[in-house]
């Protein structure tokens, strides 16, 4: 499989997808600290830059995958009026438009939670019934990272595209026992409270039955955490964990919890209590959180060597990123569904 990178980062899905044997054909990221990050890693694959200028790409239509995931804005439908030429400044038409540029097999695209409700779900209805309009058949799910063996809670929205076919893309996303319509054993009767959920929601859309398909994540077990919230001058302020079970001096001495954390984010310095203390995580410790090997974005910036990289600009792309191992787990599943086909 060969792909091609929007809004890249510092490309969490080629750190993922490398095992797989799949290649990037070009990347595209406009930040000056991912991009060095990139080309730190990544040499010999270009980097396009600005994705909304598209359509002065080469027209190589080699790429078998699109994947990216356009930043979580306030979307507009405006650009629709026009159609897919004329994207007007949004990224999520203008990823629409280099699909139909370049027409690859199969599309990945991730976004926050909070794109299915977005002007009361219509943008992200748009979304797809542009998806359907291209030609790709689709279904999307969300994934919490926290239940594929990272320590953070991090629900993103995750639509797959194929180019044809939307039961190869349910396939990715579901499995197989989730399509068939099978109702499941009905439990025998009783007033005691339900036990909490395990797992997260996903749904399919049909195009033909115009049906959701709605099926559970499998109960992976949660990552053991620091507790997520510490106490100073009567506030409560948010913490964030170190991933326990690599080899790392700095998780001594820290109290594990089964709270899970929030969300990895770039609004603030991450940090964590230990012995009664807080500390900030180092960037290793991110770095971990997302599922990026150790010192991945510790590279030479600005006339500087690898040692004296900042940890702000580390901080806020680590942030940033996807999550690894969720974008491990959805490569392999193209990958099982590739080989049916």
């Amino acid at each position: 499989m060969r792909y091609g990178s929007v809004c890249s980062g510092i490309e969490a899905a080629t750190a993922a997808w490398h095992p797989l044997g799949w290649t990037p054909s070009w990347f595209s990221e406009i930040e000056n600290f991912p991009s060095a990050v990139l080309a730190h890693h990544y040499p010999d694959v270009p980097n396009y830059g600005d994705m909304t200028k598209f359509k002065d790409w080469p027209d190589d239509k080699s790429i078998d995958l699109l994947v990216g995931g356009t930043p979580c804005q306030s979307f507009s439908v405006a650009g629709l009026r026009k159609g897919l030429d004329d994207p007007r400044g949004n990224l999520m038409l203008t990823y629409l438009a280099i699909a139909a540029k370049y027409r690859p097999g199969w599309l990945a695209w991730e976004n926050v939670p909070g794109v299915l409700s977005s002007n009361g779900g219509r943008d992200f209805g748009t979304f797809l019934w542009a998806l359907g309009e291209l030609g790709y058949g689709f279904a999307y799910r969300t994934l919490d990272a926290q239940y594929f063996g990272v320590a953070q809670r991090r629900r993103r929205v995750f639509v797959v595209g194929h180019l044809g076919d939307w039961r190869r893309a349910a396939a990715v996303l579901f499995e197989r026992h989730s399509l068939s319509g099978n109702t499941a054993p009905r439990r025998e009767k009783g007033e005691k409270a339900a036990k909490c959920l395990t797992s997260r929601v996903g749904q399919a859309y049909d195009a033909q039955t115009e049906q959701f398909v709605t099926e559970f994540l499998p109960a992976h077990e949660k990552v053991g955490t620091l507790t997520a919230s510490y106490g100073m001058g009567g506030v409560d302020i948010e913490t964030k964990p170190v991933v326990f079970g690599a080899q790392n001096s700095a998780n001594q001495g820290l109290s594990a919890s089964t709270e899970v954390s929030p969300t990895l984010d770039t609004s603030k310095t991450p940090a964590v209590k230990q012995n009664m203390k807080v500390r900030r995580l180092t960037p290793i410790e991110c770095e971990r959180l997302q599922g990026f090997p150790d010192d991945y974005t510790r590279i030479p910036y600005r006339n500087k060597e690898a040692e004296q990289c900042p940890d702000g600009t580390r901080y806020k792309a680590i942030g940033n990123s996807m999550a690894v191992p969720v974008m491990r787990w959805i490569g392999e599943r193209i990958e099982k569904v590739r080989q049916l086909q």
